[in-house]
């Protein structure tokens, strides 16, 4: 006899915010049925079966304590993280940043996930959450479809919850073979590290001409033009390079190819490429910032006029794909739930966060709301001290939906003292203060709360 469970879950979407609420909400006894569509229809950016498939780079950002995404990884560790845990299981060199093996990583949590006793792998495209809510008789349903929602649900979203679709565009680097490169040229060197001793990125050096040449060609060469029902709508920190290069010919060198802190013997280069292992062999590279629109066959031509890269072969070229997402502060409670039905909730970058820590702790986010839900406890008010209550302060006060990562801007200031503001590193010090502020808020709140 099968057993019976009073506690059901329908989680929708199987990428880092799916995965995260299922496994969160399967650890504290509650039947979790996630459904997952990529073996019957593959959005366009996804190439694999696995789940919390990393579609864009490979890093999960910064592991510093006293950066934000060190903040909120420590929220998201709190709070039990499959996907954080996972990601050291399976993490390579990239100097202070937490970077994976990216095929490793979703294998590993698509075996967790679909291993657990408590979580029901369902293999179907759904358009209709409440038509899934009465088939499966359960209680909540998440919504963590991700960027890439399909079309059926998209529709149903826009009916039933939002009075119109939003969305903007994001892009991805390419990846290139490592031994298709030409290693006399590049150089090793993690910037401002001075010896260059194991370092964890790969660089290449452009002289003026070069550079002009390469912003040349981006700016000339053939895009991939939106389709004509598409309104193109680009997160600023992540602009495709051939955007970036249009506004102005330095912009590149004072970004994504800025050479300070990259000398090679005592000398700067006029630009600099960076270039980071995409696994722990270092047999292929991700093009740090590169992500772009440029047809195939441009991206190969243009790129194979950069130096050391004439021979080059690329495992995945850069591409562009739409981003579904909602404007929270007008449709969503504070806990991520439905105004219209408080059953169900959004989570992941959906609901108006960006980045893949920020994704996978919105998943988390709402699990813990459901939780307590079962409990009988109202919704938990997280401290916009903290990092995850920071972003939901964030998504849902902004008056414009524009997508945010997390950063300190998004963190309340603190005072410094008349000292410390004189101090040339008042910045470093500002930081320290707002993340010290954070772990001691955590400690506190983590007690009464988690």
């Amino acid at each position: 006899m099968s057993q019976v469970f009073t506690k059901r879950v329908a989680v929708i979407g199987a990428g880092l915010a799916g995965v995260e609420s299922a496994m969160y909400l399967a650890s504290r006894g509650i039947k979790v049925f996630l459904f997952e569509s990529k073996t019957i229809e593959k959005t366009p950016a996804q190439k694999t079966q696995d789940f919390a498939e990393l579609v864009c780079t490979n890093s999960l950002k910064s592991k510093d304590p006293n950066s934000a995404h060190g903040i909120l990884k420590s929220e998201m560790n709190a709070l039990g993280s499959l996907v954080l845990r996972v990601a050291a299981d399976c993490a390579v060199p990239a100097g202070n940043a937490l970077s994976v093996d990216r095929e490793k990583f979703a294998k590993q949590i698509t075996s967790e996930v679909t291993n657990h006793e408590l979580i029901e792998v369902i293999h179907e495209i759904v358009e209709d959450p409440e038509k899934i809510k009465k088939e499966y008789n359960v209680d909540f349903v998440v919504v963590a479809t991700g960027p890439l929602t399909l079309e059926g649900l998209e529709k149903w979203i826009k009916k039933e919850i939002a009075d119109d679709n939003l969305y903007f565009y994001d892009a991805i680097a390419p990846i290139v073979d490592a031994d298709s490169l030409d290693m006399d040229i590049l150089f090793f060197k993690n910037r401002y590290d001075d010896d260059g001793v194991n370092a964890d990125y790969l660089n290449v050096p452009l002289n003026q001409e070069q550079y002009l040449e390469f912003v040349d060609d981006l700016v000339s060469s053939e895009i991939v033009e939106p389709q004509n029902f598409e309104d193109p709508k680009f997160f600023e920190s992540c602009l495709p390079i051939d955007v970036m290069a249009s506004r102005g010919v330095d912009t590149l060198r004072f970004s994504c190819m800025k050479p300070v802190g990259l000398e090679q013997n005592g000398e700067m280069a006029y630009a600099v490429i960076q270039l980071r292992k995409e696994n722990l062999l270092g047999s292929s590279f991700n093009m740090v910032g590169f992500q772009n629109r440029l047809k195939y066959k441009e991206q190969v031509r243009v790129f194979r006029k950069l130096p050391g890269f004439e021979n080059a072969v690329f495992h995945h070229l850069g591409s562009v794909h739409r981003n579904t997402y909602l404007h929270s502060a007008q449709v969503l409670n504070s806990d991520l739930s439905s105004k219209k039905d408080d059953s169900l909730f959004f989570a992941g970058q959906i609901s108006g966060v960006e980045g893949y820590t920020e994704s996978a702790a919105m998943g988390l986010f709402v699990a813990h709301q459901i939780s307590r839900r079962y409990e009988g406890l109202t919704p938990c008010v997280w401290p916009k001290e903290l990092a995850i209550g920071a972003l939901i302060n964030y998504i849902m006060t902004s008056k414009k939906p524009r997508p945010s990562n997390i950063n300190f801007g998004l963190l309340p200031s603190v005072n410094l003292t008349r000292e410390q503001r004189r101090n040339k590193f008042r910045k470093s010090i500002k930081k320290e203060l707002v993340a010290k502020r954070a772990i001691d808020k955590l400690t506190s709140f983590k007690d009464l709360n988690l």
